[in-house]
């Protein structure tokens, strides 16, 4: 993606709720692990990827979504929940100026998700495991421009 500017992001904690760390009953093992299945039914196959997201600020940048490389509509992956839209976009990571790394922003469509809503400046990032990654580390993201764009957020008066 050398077309694509570089974005600046700092890793935050997210709610644990798609790895299941957070250890709630509803979701044994995670979102992700309970949505997989039904992502590769539908020709997205995440099983090289950590079970968890990565979340990121941008801040203070923020993201305009435009066409994703996968969106699956209507979701049913829990039993109890409502169907949910997603959609992936492919992004390439560096953390300390490493190798890029090739993953996906996970982008749960916010008028879909009945909780767990993330901040304007928030992406979840699915990756390969990142040994050493922690909270506060800088990484830089490159995402094609035709997926997502990003514009400097303004302060209003």
């Amino acid at each position: 993606m050398p077309s694509s500017p570089i974005i600046p992001a700092r890793v935050v904690p997210g709610h644990r709720v798609a790895s299941g760390l957070n250890g709630n009953p509803r979701f044994p093992g995670g979102t992700l692990r309970m949505q997989q299945p039904f992502f590769r039914e539908r020709g997205l196959d995440l099983a090289a990827f950590h079970p968890g997201t990565v979340n990121v600020s941008i801040a203070p940048w923020r993201y305009l979504v435009g066409g994703a490389r996968h969106t699956f509509r209507r979701v049913k992956w829990h039993p109890v929940e409502p169907a949910e839209d997603f959609s992936f976009f492919d992004v390439e990571v560096r953390h300390r100026g490493g190798p890029p790394v090739a993953g996906w922003i996970y982008y749960p469509h916010p008028e879909t998700k009945p909780e767990h809503l993330q901040d304007p400046d928030v992406l979840e990032l699915l990756l390969p495991f990142l040994d050493g990654l922690g909270y506060g580390d800088e990484l830089e993201l490159r995402v094609p421009e035709d997926q997502m764009s990003f514009q400097l957020q303004t302060i209003s008066s």
